[in-house]
């Protein structure tokens, strides 16, 4: 029989003993060690005090693993603990918390209800894509679903209101300064976008309106752009949803169609002339095709007039033609110019895209929702442009003009013009001055926030884990088609401006979302990690965006940041992005329209404004 002595000099040594001589080699557990005392006489109480501490040291090992399990699991709930209560949930009204709660139950799995409750995963089994599309095949680019085939762009001239019973007081009201015109910005859309801009006439053809998750219309039942706001008897809670399935990529959805006209190569033009007035930098409008010496002023007779008249229109319309060569989209721009008093004049310039898709963290994918509404503001005061405001997500960033990147020269005609004709229809087609400069942005892709600067532009988390991304791709010209209005803020009226004068206004007062609300847990496409959502709800219109602010930024409060110069994207980190369902209208806007005691308004309720068209 070998001695202890023995067995634990020949054998490699596993544990240290209290006293630093090894433990024998191969006793791994409690019952080994018990097998050997049984074989082997201990010498002495030092070999007894010895194999108790190698006892010990290997039952500790063994629960090591469990105990790293349990600490995993109790970190991971005190740290969802501690976020649902301190984070933006945790500020979360009662309502706010019985729908959360709602929307938890909607889940079929015992499982991932609790996970959503004690741990905030919720939808973990969701990740798997193969769930997201119907019978597990993807039909990229399909027409989708709609039952109408009328011309989406006859509505932009249904409106109600007739110019010619407009009286010279009401004309004013709906005049339009033309440096607005002159200083229009431009919109580098990223070169490797995936949707583009889309026209909000067309997105309803897709669309079904819901009260929350029902249906108040059939889906073969389409509103114009004049009815739209009759959805508010239905109060504020009205989401557009999606027709399609959205993660098929219907063709609507895409907006292919409007990605802006590129420049045509040197090959492709006729005459050197004809190649500068393509390119963005150097429109030429070919003014001399007007006799403005000779203008409308200087005709007496009325044949003459009506011929000066048509020439007019017909320049005009050659001019747009030129213009369309480069840098026209097919979705509308939406121009919205507000006169705040003591020479301040705000031009919103309005983009819509039929679907946001958010960014990714860690291979996740957060935000996604459908419809979309950035904006461009540049504030103009006694005529001059003196700062300009990009929305980015839920807020944006505000740059005085003379930091902002500029591009070219919009060369125009300086028409003279007789009382009797309307010139400002011709306004938006290239006549504005000719020493005007116009600023640039740029559009992240997916996301559509709007920035200063091409590059990365990181926001919210630390190192660029989550971030936009822009560079110079299509230049996308607004002015080339546009639908233009004025807003007077004291009566919330928007009038169809003198450039656009059969538009409708219905659209603007709708207060519902313009895309789904954020999908249900029981929704395979659906997932929500530490508060953010894979889909969330769709966006507000433009009538909530502070279209009265005071200082040019956009929230309602906090400070107002006017930059003086670019700085690169990394010094830029910001930490005003929203978290949880989406875009919600603003306490202001609650109290604004349904009174100072309204947080929930009464179903049913209708506020339709007494707008005039």
């Amino acid at each position: 029989m070998s001695t202890l002595a023995d067995a634990s000099r020949d054998a490699t040594p596993c544990i240290v003993a209290p006293d630093g001589s090894p433990c024998p080699a191969g006793y791994e557990s409690d019952s080994d060690l018990d097998d050997v005392l049984e074989d082997t006489a201990p010498t002495s109480s030092f070999a007894l005090s010895r194999f108790s501490s190698c006892s010990k040291r290997v039952s500790w090992t063994s629960r090591k693993l469990p105990l790293a399990i349990f600490s995993s699991f109790f970190c991971l709930f005190a740290f969802s603990q501690l976020y649902q209560t301190f984070g933006p949930e945790g500020s979360a009204s009662g309502p706010e918390r019985l729908e959360n709660s709602r929307w938890i139950a909607t889940s079929h799995s015992w499982l991932d209800r609790n996970l959503c409750r004690w741990f905030g995963v919720c939808g973990v089994w969701h990740l798997n894509r193969d769930g997201w599309i119907s019978n597990g095949e993807q039909h990229i680019g399909r027409d989708g679903n709609t039952h109408n085939n009328s011309d989406p762009g006859k509505s932009w001239n249904e409106g109600t209101s007739d110019p010619a019973e407009w009286s010279e007081a009401e004309r004013k009201l709906r005049d339009l300064p033309s440096y607005v015109f002159d200083y229009a910005p431009y919109v580098h859309l990223y070169s490797g976008e995936k949707y583009w801009p889309c026209d909000i006439a067309q997105h309803l053809l897709h669309t079904t309106p819901n009260l929350n998750y029902t249906p108040i219309q059939a889906s073969s039942t389409h509103l114009n752009l004049t009815e739209l706001d009759t959805l508010n008897q239905w109060g504020r809670f009205v989401y557009l949803k999606s027709n399609d399935n959205v993660e098929e990529q219907p063709r609507w959805l895409l907006g292919k169609k409007n990605i802006p006209n590129m420049p045509r190569s040197s090959e492709e033009n006729d005459t050197a002339e004809d190649t500068e007035s393509v390119h963005p930098e150097s429109f030429q409008m070919m003014g001399q095709e007007l006799d403005v010496e000779d203008g409308l002023a200087s005709k007496n007779d009325a044949n003459d007039r009506e011929a000066a008249r048509e020439d007019l229109r017909r320049s005009v319309e050659a001019a747009k033609q030129t213009r369309a060569k480069a840098g026209r989209s097919g979705a509308p721009a939406v121009l919205v110019v507000v006169d705040k008093g003591n020479g301040v004049v705000d031009a919103f310039w309005f983009f819509f895209y039929s679907f946001n898709q958010g960014n990714m963290v860690f291979n996740i994918r957060f935000g996604n929702h459908v419809g979309d509404w950035e904006h461009t503001l540049v504030r103009f005061r006694d005529g001059k442009p003196e700062a300009v405001f990009l929305s980015e997500h839920d807020h944006g960033e505000a740059y005085t003009y003379n930091a902002v990147e500029k591009i070219g020269k919009r060369v125009s005609i300086n028409v003279l013009c007789s009382i009797e004709l309307d010139c400002s229809q011709f306004f938006g087609f290239g006549l504005a001055s000719s020493q005007s400069v116009q600023p640039v942005v740029y559009s992240a892709t997916g996301t559509h926030a709007m920035y200063a600067t091409p590059g990365t532009h990181p926001y919210v988390l630390p190192w660029g884990l989550l971030h936009d991304e822009t560079d110079r791709g299509p230049l996308w010209d607004p002015l080339l088609n546009l639908h233009a209005f004025t807003y007077n803020v004291a009566n919330d009226s928007l009038r169809s401006s003198t450039l656009s004068p059969l538009a409708p206004v219905g659209w603007f007062y709708f207060m519902g979302h313009w895309g789904d609300k954020y999908y249900p847990l029981d929704d395979p496409r659906q997932y929500r990690f530490a508060g953010q959502y894979h889909y969330v709800n769709g966006p507000l219109g433009p009538r909530f965006k502070n279209l009265g602010r005071k200082w040019i930024c956009q929230g309602y409060h906090g400070e107002c940041i006017i930059r003086d110069e670019l700085l690169p994207p990394r010094l830029r980190l910001k930490r005003w992005v929203g978290v949880g369902e989406g875009e919600e209208m603003a306490e202001e806007d609650v109290r604004r329209l349904f009174g100072p005691s309204e947080s929930e308004e009464p179903q049913g309720m209708s506020t339709r404004t007494d707008h005039i068209d």
